[in-house]
């Protein structure tokens, strides 16, 4: 998701940024749409690489490390009042300690 993300704001800005630069100094050698299409699609790749490894990092499960498994698989609460409950005892289970 975030490489498509990444894709369509990358294509917009170098599409903005490209069309300045050709307005501001002219196409070049190789003509105004195909420097257009180079600032659109390198803007795009970098965009849509960085974007892409966010989504990634970001979506990473918390739970992934193995310290966290053990309690996190245990817990099961079905209701507000429950995890209440359960807060609770444990917050006494760590005054007793």
């Amino acid at each position: 998701m975030g490489a498509l993300m990444g894709g369509g704001v990358g294509l917009t800005i170098g599409f903005i940024f490209g069309s300045w630069s050709i307005i501001r100094g002219g196409a070049g050698p190789r003509g105004a749409m195909a420097t257009l299409s180079q600032y659109m699609l390198s803007s795009a790749a970098t965009f849509s690489f960085f974007l892409a490894i966010g989504s990634v990092i970001r979506t990473e499960p918390f739970y992934a490390s193995p310290q966290l498994v053990g309690p996190l698989a245990a817990i099961n609460i079905r209701s507000k009042s429950e995890g209440f409950q359960l807060m609770k005892a444990r917050w006494e289970a760590e005054r007793r300690r």
